[in-house]
């Protein structure tokens, strides 16, 4: 990853400073290295995998459907959910670089639903895509973006958070995909240990 957000995850910066040491290309490359770290995890996966129940004993999901608040998130449903907030948070960066002031709804989130990514061909095919729907949404900032506006939030948020502007949109998509690096490292460990205990448990 081209980009290390420790400084931002460890409260030392607000994500509107950090994003004014990089630049469009920077974050071209990142999002590159994020989707192929992505495809690197499940590269040696097949489909099995991809629908591969994890334990997670710290599920906790409040926004989830009834009955799916603490279930362990499988490949699908990771993939799923990273790249809906990595696209979202490109439109708005896309929108604010264009001089279009934007609040905080209406959300232009949508996300795949996770169910249907049940092969690996699906999850490599949500991943490209992503791939592709984020850097178009780079390719939409003017040559001179603006990098003043920023997008009107709740005072709450912006407490917490604090101000984005164009760039610092992007990086936060990111942030929240990077930020779930270990949860796919884990639900990867998990199937290789699951896949190790077969031939034992078939034996005996």
């Amino acid at each position: 990853m081209a980009i290390d957000f420790k400084p931002v995850t460890d409260g030392k910066m607000q994500i509107l400073e950090y994003s004014r040491r990089f630049t469009l290309s920077d974050l071209r490359k990142a999002t590159n290295d994020s989707i192929d770290f992505l495809l690197l995890v499940i590269q040696d996966m097949d489909d099995s995998d991809m629908v591969f129940d994890p334990i997670d004993l710290e599920a906790h999901d409040p926004h989830a459907v009834a009955g799916e608040e603490h279930i362990g998130w499988n490949m699908g449903h990771l993939i799923a959910h990273v790249t809906a907030s990595c696209e979202e948070w490109a439109a708005y960066s896309s929108i604010l670089a264009r001089s279009v002031a934007y609040g905080p709804e209406p959300r232009l989130r949508y996300e795949t639903a996770w169910r249907e990514i049940d092969t690996k061909s699906k999850a490599v095919q949500r991943l490209e895509e992503s791939r592709r729907i984020r850097l178009a949404y780079l390719a939409t900032w003017p040559d001179q973006p603006n990098l003043e506006l920023k997008r009107e939030l709740s005072p709450r948020f912006v407490e917490r958070m604090g101000e984005f502007n164009a760039p610092a949109c992007f990086l936060f998509g990111l942030k929240h995909e990077v930020g779930h690096y270990d949860q796919f490292r884990e639900v990867a460990r998990q199937i290789h240990e699951a896949k190790k205990s077969r031939p034992a448990a078939a034996a005996g």
